[in-house]
């Protein structure tokens, strides 16, 4: 079995993670427009809203990482295409399946959704710590 000792930090790691968290609580809840998260979902015009909730993403992501380790600046943009794919992405599975929010698929789409974000923040925060 493969060894879990690593010299990464676990303190600074979770700091790394508190504060990607807090940026999705911002970027996915506080500070998402009513145009944005509808605007997202839409079959056309969708690219404008989803750049600018995947932008809020990217942004969040960019002041985090220019203050631990500003030569990741590239993992803000990257932030930005896994962020719109993944919102694009539950889009096009819900305008397909049309799930009502009273349908427990509705909330295992959205639950998948935020998991994904979950991951990508765990990857980012490895990235930081690691690099």
């Amino acid at each position: 079995m493969v060894s879990l000792d690593t010299p990464v930090p676990v303190g600074a790691f979770a700091l790394l993670l508190l504060a990607l968290e807090v940026k999705h609580l911002g970027a996915d809840f506080l500070l998402q427009t009513g145009w944005m998260a509808q605007g997202k979902e839409r079959v056309r015009g969708w690219p404008a809203p989803l750049a600018a909730h995947a932008g809020l993403h990217a942004l969040g992501t960019l002041l985090i990482v220019l203050a631990v380790k500003p030569g990741l600046w590239w993992l803000a943009p990257a932030d930005f295409v896994i962020h719109g794919a993944v919102d694009r992405g539950k889009a096009l599975v819900g305008q397909r399946t049309r799930f009502a929010v009273t349908d427990a698929r509705f909330w295992w789409l959205m639950g998948f959704d935020q998991f994904l974000h979950q991951v990508t923040n765990i990857a980012i925060a490895l990235i930081l710590i690691a690099a």
